[in-house]
């Protein structure tokens, strides 16, 4: 049986055998790592929003306490 060598590597198996087994094992990583970079992708956007609306909630609860302020001094104002 003659040995196939692949990237330095020898291999006793027939290069019939071999070249599936090496699809399998490249088609495997590279789903792999599609499936991680869209698990990544989205969980970007998702922390992306996630930040704009955490702004978004501080500005209104900023804007609602200088009104409440405002209100407060408005109140002292007439009980004088």
């Amino acid at each position: 049986m003659p040995v196939v060598e692949v990237a330095g590597t020898a291999y006793k198996s027939p290069i019939h055998k071999l070249l599936p087994f090496f699809e399998r094992s490249r088609n495997g990583w590279k789903e792999k790592c599609a499936v991680a970079k869209a698990t990544v992708k989205r969980l970007k956007n998702q922390t992306a929003k996630l930040q704009r609306s955490r702004q978004r909630w501080k500005e209104l609860a900023k804007q609602r306490g200088r009104e409440l302020q405002q209100l407060q001094r408005e109140l002292e104002a007439q009980k004088l």
